[in-house]
Parts: C-alpha cells; structure tokens; sequence
C-alpha cells in the first residue's frame, strides 16, 4: 500500500494504476463531482473498486440552508441529489453501481448518509 497526499480533482496517480479507491464524506465537499468521478474513473484499473460514504439529498435544500457555513462544513449544503449523484457515476462510465447502506443525515429531512460501490468495467 502506498499514501499519498493529493487533490480529488487532479490525483497525483498515473492512469489505471489503482486496485481500490476509498472516500468518506469528502465529495460533497467538492463544487465538481463530475471531476472528482472522471479522476476516479481514470486512476482505476480495469475491474477497479469504488467505496464511498457520502451525504446525499433527498429533496432539495432551501436557499438558506444552502448559504450556511456551518452546514457546508458539516456536509449538507454541498450535497447533491441522490439520482444525481448516481447518474453522474454512470455517466463517468462505472458500472454496477449498489447502494449497500443509508441512514438518516444531519439534516433528517433533507440528507441521508449513503455507502455504496461500483466498478470500472
């Protein structure tokens, strides 16, 4: 195993190098999912492994909340919709995508926590 520190956006990895990537609750960070995914989606292998936890929306947040700090430090107001955040995977390319776990967010009507994996074919 090796470390190394990176930016999600542009990894410090050569092309199809990597076995598994790993992420928790860090991509709802990010202003350019699609980016972060497309870097992922490079950096794998053939038969590569995508493990994330990540927050996710249930239905859309309020202007307000959007705006909140201290709600984007603690993962919700960078959040996405759940269907959107799945399309952009299989639109970046990766296949069987499977939600293994979701549980209530911080903001419970609005947000849940989801894990799940996919593949690069």
């Amino acid at each position: 195993m090796e470390l190394r520190q990176g930016d999600i956006e542009a990894l410090p990895v050569k092309d199809n190098t990597v076995d598994v990537i790993i992420s928790n609750c860090v991509i709802n960070l990010v202003p350019d999912k699609t980016k972060v995914f497309k870097e992922a989606y490079r950096v794998l292998k053939s038969g590569g492994r995508l493990m994330i936890s990540d927050v996710v929306l249930t239905k859309p947040l309020p202007e307000a909340i959007k705006q909140d700090k201290e709600l984007l430090v603690g993962c919700v107001s960078g959040a996405i919709l759940k269907p959107e955040y799945l399309a952009l995977l299989k639109q970046t390319g990766f296949k069987d995508i499977k939600v293994q776990k979701e549980t209530p967010g911080f903001l419970k009507d609005y947000s849940v926590s989801m894990t799940f994996s996919a593949y690069k074919p």
